[in-house]
């Protein structure tokens, strides 16, 4: 009796199911972005403290 159930029921994994290879590759896109956007935004902070410091170095050598 218990073979009557197992084969009407569908695999769980085959098929399309089984294909995780675009969902894996979506994930690693997301990282890839979220780790751009991380270091553009630091570059972008270190940029603009730098170039103020320089500038101000700029500044104190022009005035003597």
């Amino acid at each position: 009796m218990t073979n009557f159930f197992r084969a009407g029921r569908p695999r769980a994994r085959s098929g399309l199911m089984a294909c995780d290879r675009g969902a894996t590759a979506i994930e690693y896109g997301l990282i890839l972005a979220m780790i751009a956007v991380t270091i553009i935004g630091s570059v972008t902070l270190v940029a603009d403290k730098t170039i103020n410091m320089w500038t101000n170095v700029a500044n104190a050598v022009n005035a003597h």
